[in-house]
């Protein structure tokens, strides 16, 4: 890890974001709550447990079809906790605005915020407001933490996937990822693109009541899908294969991404699930989830194996195979 300044691959979460984590924040903060490194920490008190989570929004631009900063805080947040099999129930929202903001383009995120709490049943109960001189910050930057209650029962984390599991993807990858970049760089793509934004907190709810058993969901945030099935076969000391030809991209995704040399794997999605579950469940949980609006397109994209602990490999459409490792630096940054 370089030692002398941060770069914006850092923030990718990639292999330098792991790195960092790895060899800066852990051997300081470590801690049983802290160390499985799953979505939201599990805490116990004494009711049972509940699930804690915190996460920093700095996208840009701040608008963007399907979204704006302030829905994707409460569905990133809300899905954090959703991934360890939490009920959402309160956030924190703090807010680090430029001089000079326009005031209705907050008016207009705090709408968009009061929305997304309402569509995933959270409440706010506490925040923070600070103003900075201009210059000192890009518009506006938002930070939530989250606390969801656990049933008894349910323990998913990324510790816990086993060989002849097989996974699961909820729908199509990329959206997220390109509206933003489409939207920055002046892109007059045709089509519908827009940003997959969404709290999955009622789809995952309807996945555990009908499979308890359900080892591991991750949404598949900065890094992909491909960074993400590498963390859990990491924590978990097992191999992975996925069917390429299994994960869906919508065809106008796939052509932007042939256009820009882009692999969808790598993208940032804000509204899609990644789940690992025993096979004797998986065909009737592929059910539950197309059932739902949010998981219309689920498929099962592949298994997980004893062979190549700790590796993901893709059976390619060719036919052929290759190592599908964590993304290292970043295909664009600042997309969450």
């Amino acid at each position: 890890m370089p030692d002398d300044k941060i770069l914006l691959a850092h923030g990718s979460g990639g292999k330098l974001s792991h790195d960092l984590i790895q060899q800066l924040f852990l051997p300081r903060f470590s801690n049983p709550f802290l160390q499985p490194l799953d979505d939201s920490a599990r805490i116990t008190n004494q009711t049972g447990p509940i699930a804690f989570t915190t996460d920093s929004y700095v996208v840009n631009p701040l608008f963007f079809p399907g979204g704006d900063i302030g829905r994707l805080a409460v569905c990133g947040t809300v899905n954090d906790l959703s991934m360890i099999g939490a009920i959402p129930a309160f956030l924190s929202l703090s807010l680090i605005i430029e001089e000079g903001f326009p005031i209705s383009d907050l008016k207009r995120i705090v709408s968009s915020i009061f929305d997304a709490a309402e569509e995933a049943n959270v409440q706010i109960v506490t925040g923070d407001t600070k103003v900075v001189e201009h210059g000192a910050a890009d518009k506006l930057f938002i930070n939530t933490a989250g606390i969801g209650w656990v049933k008894a029962g349910i323990h998913l984390s990324g510790m816990n996937a086993k060989p002849g599991d097989r996974i699961l993807l909820s729908g199509p990858l990329g959206d997220h990822e390109l509206t933003i970049l489409s939207q920055r760089e002046g892109f007059q793509f045709q089509g519908d693109l827009k940003s997959d934004c969404a709290p999955l907190n009622d789809l995952v709810g309807k996945m555990i009541e009908f499979s308890p058993s359900i080892r591991c969901m991750r949404d598949p945030t900065r890094g992909g899908l491909a960074t993400t099935l590498n963390e859990i076969a990491s924590k978990s000391n097992v191999g992975m294969v996925v069917e390429e030809e299994k994960i869906p991209v919508r065809e106008s995704a796939r052509g932007i991404c042939e256009l820009l040399g882009l692999d969808p794997l790598y993208l940032a999605n804000e509204g899609k699930l990644a789940a690992i579950c025993p096979p004797g469940e998986v065909e009737r949980l592929l059910g539950v989830m197309r059932g739902h609006p949010l998981g219309k397109d689920s498929q099962i994209i592949g298994r997980v194996i004893e062979e190549h602990p700790k590796k993901v490999v893709l059976h390619t459409l060719i036919g052929g195979h290759r190592i599908l490792d964590m993304l290292t630096g970043s295909q664009y940054p600042r997309i969450c």
